[in-house]
């Protein structure tokens, strides 16, 4: 299991598991174990999912999990595959099967994956316009994934209660409903200290999955 993967998940389960006031070990270590099988994606992926469905408080973080087992698979797995094997039938059967699992938190992880490959510093600025190519003509599915982040870029520099309250007006439909506060928050403040903790879990409408995510995030990122 890739380290920075598995300092994500912890982060995520544990902070989730606190403000919800359940045990994060009832779960964390199934997952770690399905994240460790030595046996194909779709397996793992049935692993992680029978650790939820047995522990259904914990439901909010499914997806997000996913997003975090695909990015341990790129990590950590591939390197034991043949070369071209993301370029084969049986990862292209893999991609379908799952098109409907996961979120737009993948793209953000893959980012900062990119980001520390190429010792680039993280920006919102450059996640739209050079990782996900917002501006050109053939990415438009991206812009219009991320529509409501471009329009409001101007809160990456305002205060959590004013990402908070934009964040609030985002339709529940949107594929970013729950990632609009803490993707814009990380991009705000990559190392938040205690006390710019404590305000970004005040401001947030959904405090364990806001923390979750954020701190997911940032310790992938660290």
């Amino acid at each position: 299991m890739d380290i920075k993967v598995k300092k994500a998940l912890e982060a995520a389960v544990n902070n989730y598991a606190s403000v919800e006031q359940i045990d994060g070990q009832a779960i964390f270590p199934g997952l770690a174990e399905a994240f460790e099988l030595e046996k194909p994606f779709m397996e793992k992926v049935e692993a992680m999912d029978a650790v939820f469905d047995d522990n259904q408080r914990f439901e909010e973080l499914r997806e997000y999990t996913f997003d975090l087992l695909m990015i341990n698979f790129f990590a950590e797995d591939v390197q034991k595959l043949e070369e071209d094997y993301l370029d084969s039938e049986e990862w292209e059967s893999i991609e379908e099967e799952t098109l409907d699992r996961g979120s737009e938190l993948l793209n953000i992880l893959l980012y900062l994956r990119e980001c520390a490959d190429d010792d680039v510093e993280p920006s919102l600025d450059d996640f739209l316009k050079e990782f996900l190519l917002v501006e050109e003509d053939e990415f438009q599915d991206e812009y219009r994934i991320y529509e409501k982040v471009i329009a409001n870029q101007i809160l990456v520099d305002s205060e959590y209660s004013e990402i908070a309250k934009v964040s609030a007006t985002i339709s529940e439909d949107d594929e970013l409903v729950d990632l609009f506060y803490p993707l814009f928050s990380f991009f705000n403040e990559q190392n938040p200290n205690q006390a710019q903790l404590e305000s970004y879990a005040e401001a947030g409408s959904n405090k364990a999955l806001d923390i979750a995510l954020l701190q997911l995030i940032i310790n992938y990122n660290s």
